[in-house]
């Protein structure tokens, strides 16, 4: 006998602590249920460098949870909620560590995804499951736990809080003129390949350069792949004025620099997804990972895809033959998008988003002399 759901719960728990795009895409699952139940509290147990991302979300109890800290963390967890117990837990992080931590949770009833979406038995943990979603966005299946709980308006809305301390901190790297934000690496973790070309994005920077007179910042962390990227780029283009930010923000200030620009270019990673949060015009380049799964979701048509073709050459298959999800893990994967393709698919996300765009972001294309 499934175990009985709350019709009106008074304090919702969510447990998901990664990563920065994954959180972003489960901000308008807590905007629905919150509009559903206006009075129940919520409290979101989240990775350490996430709740600085999510830091001052309304309505929101946050409790970070540092992963480095291990089992030692979580008794701290355990013993900073001991006190509560929560109607319903939201069990949305597949991986073993969660569903370990999710145990020392008092609660009535715990959430978790259907088998087939389910990673590390992570079913074995749950008491009730969501209702299958084959081949369901990341942000869909987020909304599937407020689905399960009776939710209907489920409205995408992020409102994530960005205060005037990051707009001044942005402020300081771009001044008064607009700009375009390339964010060139994902996150270095072994065998990723998620990063184009340094030589694709220093054509991409001159020709934003030469058609809109748009200059570049470029964006991410403090490692060293990421500076070693930043440093090629602007090595292949120095006669155009480059914005070196990586490294040099905050994740809120970050937030702010996206909001500012005119358009967002990155790989499968965090910033598209907080572009996309932010509603700034955003293209994603993908080929390992699939779009139709991971990519910046109110800007699906824009993404450069490149995934089929990843497919078909590395894994010799189809992608309708490939589980959901599956990513191409070859070095060569990202080469086959081409810079045609990205400046197709930037001009298009250009006109597109004009009549939209701030009147400030009009700025005339330098002249050839």
């Amino acid at each position: 006998m499934k175990q009985s759901l709350p019709e009106r719960p008074r304090h919702i728990g969510i447990l998901r602590l990664s990563a920065l795009g994954d959180v972003c895409n489960l901000v308008p699952t807590v905007r629905a249920l919150q509009r559903q139940w206006p009075e129940a509290r919520i409290t979101w147990i989240v990775g350490k460098t996430e709740h600085a991302l999510l830091d001052g979300l309304d309505g929101v109890d946050l409790v970070a949870y540092d992963k480095s800290t291990g089992f030692q963390g979580m008794r701290a967890i355990w013993r900073q909620l001991e006190d509560v117990r929560f109607d319903v837990l939201l069990h949305m992080q597949q991986a073993l560590r969660a569903s370990v931590l999710s145990l020392g949770l008092k609660c009535d009833v715990r959430v978790g995804y259907d088998k087939a979406r389910a990673k590390d038995w992570q079913h074995w943990f749950t008491h009730r499951q969501l209702a299958p979603h084959p081949r369901a966005h990341v942000l869909e299946s987020f909304m599937d736990f407020a689905r399960l709980l009776g939710v209907e308006d489920t409205r995408l809305d992020w409102s994530l809080p960005v205060p005037d301390a990051a707009y001044q901190e942005a402020h300081q790297l771009t001044g008064d003129r607009p700009y375009l934000v390339i964010s060139p690496c994902a996150n270095p973790r072994l065998r990723n390949f998620r990063n184009w070309s340094a030589e694709g994005y220093a054509a991409v920077i001159e020709h934003v350069w030469q058609r809109y007179g748009l200059r570049t910042v470029m964006s991410g962390g403090g490692s060293p792949q990421e500076r070693d990227m930043g440093e090629q780029i602007r090595r292949l283009v120095p006669e155009i004025e480059i914005i070196d930010a990586i490294g040099r923000t905050s994740l809120k200030g970050l937030l702010a620099l996206l909001d500012r620009a005119r358009v967002v270019i990155a790989p499968d990673s965090g910033p598209v997804h907080m572009a996309n949060a932010l509603g700034t015009p955003t293209l994603g380049l993908y080929a390992t990972t699939n779009p139709d799964r991971a990519a910046p979701y109110c800007w699906r048509d824009h993404v450069v895809n490149r995934y089929p073709d990843a497919v078909r050459r590395y894994l010799k298959k189809s992608v309708e033959s490939v589980n959901w999800g599956t990513r191409v893990r070859h070095a060569d994967a990202m080469g086959l998008i081409t810079l045609d393709d990205v400046v197709e698919h930037l001009d298009g996300l250009m006109t597109a988003t004009r009549d939209t765009a701030n009147a400030d972001d009009v700025t005339e294309p330098p002249h050839e002399g």
